[in-house]
């Protein structure tokens, strides 16, 4: 019969042990809580994570990220259970290296459409973070937004409405009519597709080179998705040598798809974000806006 090891260090029959509570030491973390804005008039309900050990005295950057289309709930938490966008962040290993606070609000509506519209959850969001600003010691020089498909449209469109606001950005299988966004040609940008997205992999493509045509610079790579840690770190500094303040990273065909899984319908455009949240070095290109 297996044995598990308990925490006063007693060893136990694992068919003697019943489970009483379950943690996520990550997700448990998180607050929630509910902004209602007097501008908008919405509601949003979010998830707060504060650095452990926080210091009023210090300055802290915040990372906002928001969810796609597909986590769209009236469940708080859909947007911390759905993947890493949002808990990566908040690792111990991630806080020990670069402490942050951590914004994920959970939408109950499409905040963003492909005819480039957006909600009013827009500006909530946005009024919502500098509440924030007021409320804890964070920099508002060192604000930083994410997301993946529709946050990260969300994003896009964030950065075109005010293009001063965040520090750098990080989008994540998304697109945007290209002819919008030429006002985000001098912010820091960090862009993510796979090849086998057939919708962000094209906007993306336009959109950078829109934004080539505005006299940004913009450093393109190809990436594999199925690489080691040790792999996407060379890579990256790669195209971190050449210095550009928007980088642009296409998963090549078939390497964000799991092995056995089929590469149709939608497969592509949801595991791009499995992959590229999980690359460090772009997570540590994104603070490097704060120095």
């Amino acid at each position: 019969m297996a044995e598990v090891a308990a925490a006063n260090g007693d060893t136990l029959a694992a068919a003697s042990v019943e489970t009483s509570a379950v943690r996520n030491l990550v997700l448990d973390e998180f607050e929630q809580r509910v902004w209602n804005d007097p501008e908008t008039g919405d509601t949003l309900p979010y998830n707060l994570f504060v650095p452990k050990g926080y210091d009023p005295s210090r300055s802290y950057p915040l990372v906002n990220f928001m969810h796609d289309a597909g986590a769209t709930s009236d469940d708080p938490l859909f947007t911390l259970k759905q993947g890493l966008g949002a808990i990566v962040w908040a690792s111990p290993e991630d806080q020990a290296k670069r402490p942050c606070f951590v914004l994920a609000p959970q939408f109950a509506e499409i905040i963003a459409d492909d005819d480039n519209n957006t909600s009013s959850m827009l500006d909530t969001t946005i009024n919502l973070i500098k509440a924030l600003v007021e409320e804890f010691s964070i920099d508002a020089g060192r604000l930083h937004t994410t997301g993946q498909s529709g946050g990260g449209m969300l994003s896009i469109a964030m950065n075109i409405k005010y293009p001063d606001f965040f520090a750098a950005s990080f989008l994540v299988a998304c697109q945007w009519g290209p002819e919008l966004v030429a006002p985000m040609a001098g912010n820091r940008l960090f862009i993510v597709t796979s090849q086998d997205d057939p919708g962000a992999f094209p906007g993306q493509n336009a959109i950078t080179e829109a934004l080539e045509d505005t006299g940004a610079t913009v450093s393109r790579a190809i990436w594999d998705g199925t690489w080691t840690a040790e792999q996407f770190r060379f890579a990256f500094d790669d195209l971190d040598a050449e210095g550009a303040r928007i980088n642009y990273v296409s998963f090549a065909e078939g390497t964000v798809i799991p092995e056995g899984q089929s590469a149709a319908g939608a497969s592509g455009h949801r595991n791009t974000w499995r992959v590229a949240y999980a690359i460090e070095p772009i997570r540590e290109w994104i603070f490097r806006a704060d120095a």
